[in-house]
């Protein structure tokens, strides 16, 4: 759940930033707004390396892949690889 962290009155900004950050640790993600326009969101590593994680393994995605069932010819050419100019 996401909570609107709330305005600054003339505070130092280092103690409202670790003010969000607390929040942000032990209440979940806070959104910071600029001008009352939503801006960035202040969330703990823990959460966002979950975000960033992949939902699935390679191998679960090529088995739930909609083409495991096609018949792919997987074989080698046997012709000589091309010349090419470097």
């Amino acid at each position: 759940m996401l909570s609107t962290a709330p305005a600054a009155s003339r505070e130092s900004p280092y103690r409202c930033i670790s003010e969000v950050v607390k929040k942000a640790l032990a209440n979940g993600p806070q959104i910071v707004t600029k001008r009352g326009v939503e801006t960035v969101i202040v969330l703990s590593v823990k959460e966002y390396r979950n975000l960033k994680r992949p939902k699935n393994s390679l191998v679960d995605f090529f088995k739930d892949s909609p083409l495991r069932d096609m018949d792919i010819d997987m074989t080698r050419s046997k012709e000589p690889a091309r010349e090419i100019d470097l």
